[in-house]
């Protein structure tokens, strides 16, 4: 089984198009899946993964999951035998040839344009009739706008 994500950080521009770039994080994993049968186990990895996107969430629905909604889900773990992973953060990487020409230098500009996502203002909806945001989701948006904004800000200026 392989697992593949990558979020990009920003777009690197440069003095020429060839040498134009993404700030980015990948992860690459290999390795072998297997389906959960074990009910407890799969209301584990369930609770992981609701609260993987918006943390205490799990704990804010009608939990646990019906019959029905066990029978449709499947989980899969993975037992992980490999992977990898790359990053590219900082400016552009301009050739010599090009930085020894003032006229360019003088002309074209150069720098990174940030991407992080953001988070929107919650949107009541659905048939709940609770119409103020709890905190856990506000305090989730906030967050994790904040983080996301900050990382992608920092990856424009330094290299790894």
């Amino acid at each position: 089984m392989t697992i593949a994500a990558t979020i990009v950080d920003g777009i690197v521009l440069s003095l020429t198009p060839n040498s134009h770039s993404y700030n980015y994080r990948s992860a690459v994993l290999f390795g072998y899946g297997s389906l959960v049968e074990d009910v407890e186990e799969k209301l584990w990895a369930m609770q992981l993964v609701t609260n993987s996107v918006v943390p205490g969430r799990w704990d804010h629905t009608r939990t646990p999951p019906d019959k029905a909604e066990m029978a449709s889900t499947t989980i899969v773990k993975v037992k992980i035998s490999n992977g990898s992973g790359k990053i590219r953060t900082g400016g552009p990487g301009d050739e010599k040839k090009d930085t020894e020409r003032e006229e360019l230098l003088e002309r074209v500009w150069t720098g990174v344009i940030p991407i992080w996502e953001t988070k929107g203002e919650p949107i009541p909806g659905g048939h709940g009739r609770v119409k103020d945001v709890p905190a856990h989701v506000g305090a989730f948006r906030d967050d994790t706008n904040k983080v996301n904004e900050r990382y992608a800000k920092t990856a424009a200026v330094e290299k790894t």
